[in-house]
């Protein structure tokens, strides 16, 4: 009898043990804070950009179409942009002519083929933080850029920050063009080219602002 007695306790005592004290215990703040979408707004947000040649310079904007940042407390920790590419516009030319030649070339498939790609995008895949940036950036920002179908990795400074329900972000991402296939007028593959070559890197400033 007491044979059978010691295992039945054993059993009694496993039985016991409740579901919720046999699960890990979890420490309060050892789990991420979920993040919060903040949108993007299109009508306060600017794009740039600066393209080089060799006798000179154009530069002109694009626009945001739609996009989120993700916050997590008070940092930006991800985030997706869409630009609409179908907005491309030149600045610097003001004769209407030579402007909307420039613009039909940059639409076209010598650069950014925008018929059949109407739109680019970011995906941010982190935000690291930077110190001593002589510009004020505090961060480095890394992503996805897709243009012209083709997804390549960059990596640029920033300066960041969440207040008051307001994710902002502002910049300039230096991208080399020739990444995406795009490669006209490069000396990269022209060597021949001479006077006419246009640099292979163009930057892109922006301006973003989301709301919660």
């Amino acid at each position: 009898m007491k044979k059978l007695f010691m295992p039945a306790l054993l059993v009694a005592a496993l039985f016991a043990v409740s579901p919720a004290s046999a699960q890990k215990k979890v420490t309060p703040g050892s789990e991420k804070a979920a993040s919060q979408s903040y949108a993007l707004q299109p009508q306060l947000s600017t794009l740039g950009w600066v393209g080089k040649k060799v006798t000179g310079q154009h530069n002109g904007n694009v626009q945001f179409k739609d996009g989120t940042v993700l916050v997590r407390g008070s940092q930006i920790v991800g985030g997706t942009f869409v630009v609409d590419m179908n907005s491309l516009k030149v600045e610097d030319i003001k004769e209407q002519e030579y402007n909307g030649k420039l613009v039909g070339h940059l639409r076209s498939e010598d650069f950014f083929s925008i018929d059949k790609n109407p739109t680019s995008t970011f995906k941010i895949t982190s935000v690291t933080p930077l110190k001593g940036d002589t510009n004020g950036n505090n961060a480095t920002v890394a992503g996805d850029l897709t243009i012209k179908g083709i997804t390549q990795k960059i990596t640029f400074p920033a300066k960041v920050g969440v207040k008051g329900g307001v994710a902002s972000a502002s910049g300039t991402a230096t991208i080399d063009r020739t990444k995406f296939d795009i490669k006209y007028g490069s000396k990269s593959f022209f060597e021949s080219i001479g006077d006419k070559a246009i640099m292979d890197e163009f930057t892109m400033s922006f301006n973003v602002i989301a709301k919660k």
